[in-house]
């Protein structure tokens, strides 16, 4: 890794441009496989730079390779970049001006960042040489869309295939100026389960003539609770939510079905597979003896997100060159899930947060929180980490 560039003062002369990109972005959300507006001015950005660009991959896609004079590894950098349905309420002079679309989680953060990051990368591949190729990866549709995995069955993981994988999330669970880099698990696989109880519906006042799927879909919330306090062992993670219950429309009917659903979070692929059959196995096992029957659907969403350690490494060595070792924390991990999962598993990398929060001036909302926004002081930061780690590799 090259020690004479400072690219913590690079990334720094580029603030004002930055926080123009991010606040652009922010104004103009676009939901997942919507992202025509972002997508245009990014590749024509990158063109501008001097990418080989790629655009219409996964709809509203864009991929740009950056070749050095030498041969050398394949760096792969993915930034997200789909808003979300949410309504915003914070009064800023950027705030969106699509109603019902914001951009509440730091994606458009993420795309300015992905921006510097190609500026500085264009700078030093034309003065000081390269060595290998950067390839970034703007991605659609990372909110619950899987816009990875669409992008990976287009191919986007060849033509080069990249050696090590970096993406990175804006976070307001962490401070400004902190930096959250954890080898192995570090994201939850992800699961959404749907399932409908079906009884015999009746009068309210007649309950021994019904079979009440109501009472079943009450057992059954609370059995699920004994899936993680009982099957999982207390040194592993798991979540089980039921995150919706709907049944019945009078107070003196008993309903012939209910409907419910949840999602399930593991790392570990041997806890994952204990927690799907147990989860059903109690579902389908109370309901019968309820007498009523269940038809339940697992759906797979995302894997783990599972840090190299080697890659997490390097990453953790830039993020203390630029704010600190002591600022930054092995032990930063989250029941959240990510679709970036699916190109680590496939290639190495690493998935890092940026803290992003300053509860001073109010930037501490929670993701996915109409009042969601965050210090724009780490779109510099982040540049920084992002072009120390891509110096290690790419021998800036």
């Amino acid at each position: 890794m090259s020690k004479q560039i400072d690219f913590t003062a690079e990334a720094e002369a580029l603030r004002e441009q930055l926080v123009a990109w991010r606040r652009d972005f922010h104004m103009h959300p676009e939901l997942g496989f919507q992202e025509h507006r972002s997508a245009g001015l990014i590749a024509d950005r990158l063109r501008e730079l001097g990418y080989q660009v790629q655009t219409g991959v996964a709809t509203t896609g864009v991929v740009a390779l950056l070749e050095g004079q030498q041969p050398g590894p394949v760096v792969m950098l993915r930034f997200d970049m789909d808003a979300l349905p949410i309504t915003e309420v914070n009064e800023a002079q950027y705030v969106s001006q699509n109603p019902g679309v914001m951009h509440a989680c730091g994606h458009d953060g993420h795309m300015a960042i992905g921006l510097g990051v190609a500026t500085l990368a264009a700078q030093h591949q034309r003065q000081d040489g390269m060595v290998g190729t950067l390839k970034l990866v703007f991605q659609p549709g990372e909110e619950g869309m899987d816009g990875a995995k669409v992008m990976v069955d287009e191919g986007v993981l060849e033509n080069p295939r990249p050696d090590v994988v970096l993406a990175t999330h804006i976070w307001n669970e962490k401070p400004v100026g902190t930096v959250g880099v954890s080898p192995g698990a570090t994201m939850a696989a992800a699961e959404k389960w749907t399932c409908i109880v079906r009884g015999k519906g009746g009068h309210g006042a007649l309950p021994h003539q019904t079979v009440d799927p109501i009472v079943a879909t009450a057992q059954i919330v609370t059995a699920l609770q004994s899936v993680v306090s009982r099957n999982v062992s207390p040194q592993e993670t798991a979540v089980v939510t039921v995150g919706t219950v709907h049944g019945g429309d009078a107070f003196n009917v008993i309903p012939p079905q209910v409907d419910l659903s949840g999602t399930i979070r593991t790392y570990s692929p041997q806890v994952r597979e204990m927690v799907l059959r147990r989860v059903r196995e109690v579902i389908e096992g109370v309901a019968a003896a309820c007498g009523a029957e269940v038809d339940l659907d697992i759906v797979s969403l995302t894997p783990a997100v599972i840090n190299d350690a080697g890659v997490a490494e390097v990453v953790r060595a830039a993020a203390g060159a630029v704010v600190g070792s002591e600022n930054v924390s092995s032990d930063v991990r989250t029941m959240g899930s990510e679709d970036a999962a699916f190109f680590m598993q496939q290639v190495p990398g690493c998935y890092f947060f940026l803290g992003s929060a300053n509860a001073e001036r109010g930037l501490n909302a929670p993701h996915h929180n109409p009042r969601f926004d965050f210090d724009e002081d780490v779109l510099p930061l982040g540049v920084a980490v992002m072009m120390q780690a891509l110096a290690h590799y790419l021998h800036l």
